[in-house]
């Protein structure tokens, strides 16, 4: 757990959990930890047994904001693109008037590059503490969301060019992937209209207004995301018709050699017969003869396939 008293962007460490229960003259507290901490957090800010209970459960929390005495208790979804997968990751926060709690079960990538905007910032502030963390996570959702849109790109383009059965397990599988993150999408994006919107008394109204624009943003990802789904539709069907026309052209080559080789077959045929009189059988270099007619009827064939593009 690490403590800073945060004023005009700087970061001044705290030692003792005790100082934080009085609001400073300037600034306000944040307190990042784990969820290891909350047994010594609660008591001391007086959170809500739900709150702490979201925080501590192993099930996934969908995005939320409750509404309690004394402070708020907000579910936003950090996301990441990692070796072709997608994760999320759940940032706890509970938003009070002289402080903010960020609450987390893994390192969140957001919480790095925040400290440099709130020191540019110089914010003193948990509300706009929250506005800012808020925009970075929204944010990151366009820079996954492109490296998405490239991946479908370079699917598409492997699988025009060679269809494999690998192929397959990739689209249903991000295809999967972009559907659950969907859903976890529109409750964010109500989260972050109920902070544009909603008359809440521990975010300055002139802050709402700039909530507006995560909510455009978060808006924006939500489609976004919508026309990926869309997409991997269309890929699949594209994988379906490669395929067909793959086993097509396989087909067209198999039956242009079958016809190539049918008179082969049959001059092979006529001529392996046990018969006394066969035309041309007794002749000097007889079977020499016979087998440049076979050779030149197949390769006269072959040509001509190859001239009519049936090969």
């Amino acid at each position: 757990m690490k403590i800073r008293l945060v004023n005009q962007g700087v970061f001044t460490p705290i030692e003792d959990i005790n100082t934080t229960l009085v609001a400073p003259a300037e600034g306000f507290y944040w307190i990042d930890a784990d969820t290891d901490d909350l047994a010594v957090l609660q008591p001391l800010f007086a959170l809500h047994d739900l709150a702490v209970e979201d925080c501590l459960s192993e099930e996934e929390q969908r995005p939320k904001i409750e509404i309690y005495e004394g402070h708020y208790f907000i579910v936003i979804n950090s996301i990441r693109f990692d070796d072709e997968e997608i994760f999320l990751r759940a940032l706890n926060i509970f938003l009070g008037r002289h402080f903010i709690l960020t609450v987390t079960k893994q390192k969140i990538h957001e919480l790095r590059v925040l400290k440099p905007i709130l020191w540019e910032e110089e914010v003193t502030r948990p509300d706009r503490f929250l506005y800012h963390l808020v925009d970075i996570v929204v944010d990151n959702y366009f820079v996954v969301g492109d490296r998405i849109e490239n991946r479908i790109e370079s699917l598409e383009e492997d699988i025009l060019m060679h269809t494999k059965k690998s192929h397959l397990n990739e689209i249903i599988g991000l295809r999967s992937e972009i559907l659950w993150l969907k859903k976890m999408l529109v409750p964010q994006r109500d989260v972050i209209g109920t902070l544009n919107k909603k008359d809440l008394r521990l975010v300055d109204d002139q802050l709402q207004k700039y909530f507006g624009d995560i909510y455009e943003n978060a808006v924006k990802i939500t489609e976004t995301f919508e026309t990926y789904r869309d997409l991997m539709g269309n890929l699949r069907e594209a994988y379906q018709s490669s395929l067909s026309n793959r086993a097509n052209e396989i087909m067209r080559v198999f039956t242009a050699i079958t016809v190539i080789f049918m008179p082969l077959t049959f001059l092979t045929g006529v001529y392996g017969m046990n018969f006394d009189y066969l035309p041309g059988a007794h002749i000097h270099g007889g079977s020499y003869i016979l087998l440049s007619i076979m050779v030149t009827l197949g390769l006269g064939m072959f040509y001509l396939f190859k001239k009519k593009d049936w090969l």
